[in-house]
């Protein structure tokens, strides 16, 4: 039988806390989340000890898996670790947990019953709860608000790094996705909404990681970067579609 959720952690250069925020997923887990869970960590090409603590963990800690990769880049954790999972449901969180954990089966819960495809933590929802400083919160509302009228977005909160995917869903999205860093999610999202897929929301509560190792500014340059390539994407998709059916219908008046 298939294991209802894989979480995947991606970490880069997190020798100094993967070990503690591992075993506390693990004990959240294994005292009573509702379904069955395997936890896969993801080395982004650590250059410091990082593997050697995952590979420690896997020894210690029943259902928890390592892989090493050669290139960094979070979306390239996701891709490489949610296509070679078995899964039910494919999620990822940040290494600093810094969403709370009880959000976790509420995440899942919907996509296990078939009622939505992809589930995401929201800071921005009505309900969420967040600690974090006037910075990160202006970016991040500026971002998100950005998106929604650049792109029509529906969803609120494109970059919270707690997400959840029906593995039918990620075989369709996953090998669209072009980028391997931080503009995975949105790519993610956007593409979801595209096709029509069923999004579920769950309003978190989130406090952020002081060491943080995310380069904001050079982020927010990608995101702007990414959103410029998909709107393209999406309107040479819709042209090509017009004319196609164009064709089809001059080709019915013969």
């Amino acid at each position: 039988m298939s294991t209802a959720v894989d979480i995947v952690i991606p970490v880069y250069n997190e020798e100094a806390s993967l070990a503690a925020s591992v075993r506390r997923l693990h004990t959240f887990l294994s005292e009573g989340f509702p379904y069955s869970w395997h936890i896969t960590i993801a080395d982004n090409a650590s250059v410091d000890t990082t593997f050697d603590v995952a590979r420690l963990l896997t020894n210690e800690l029943p259902a928890v898996g390592a892989v090493h990769l050669d290139r960094k880049g979070r979306g390239l954790a996701l891709r490489e670790t949610w296509s070679s999972s078995d899964a039910l449901v494919v999620a990822y969180m940040d290494v600093d947990l810094s969403t709370d954990l009880a959000a976790l089966a509420p995440l899942v819960a919907p996509l296990l019953a078939d009622e939505a495809d992809v589930g995401i933590g929201s800071r921005l929802a009505r309900g969420a709860r967040v600690t974090r400083g006037f910075k990160r919160e202006f970016i991040s509302r500026a971002y998100n608000l950005l998106l929604k009228r650049y792109s029509g977005a529906r969803f609120s909160d494109a970059q919270c790094g707690f997400k959840a995917v029906r593995r039918d869903a990620a075989a369709l999205l996953v090998p669209m996705i072009e980028d391997n860093a931080w503009f995975f999610d949105t790519e993610l999202l956007l593409l979801a909404e595209h096709f029509g897929l069923r999004i579920h929301e769950v309003p978190v509560h989130w406090v952020d990681d002081p060491d943080s190792r995310v380069d904001i500014a050079r982020t927010a340059l990608e995101d702007l970067r990414g959103l410029r390539r998909m709107k393209r994407r999406f309107a040479a998709t819709t042209a090509d579609a017009r004319s196609m059916s164009a064709t089809a219908g001059a080709s019915g008046t013969h």
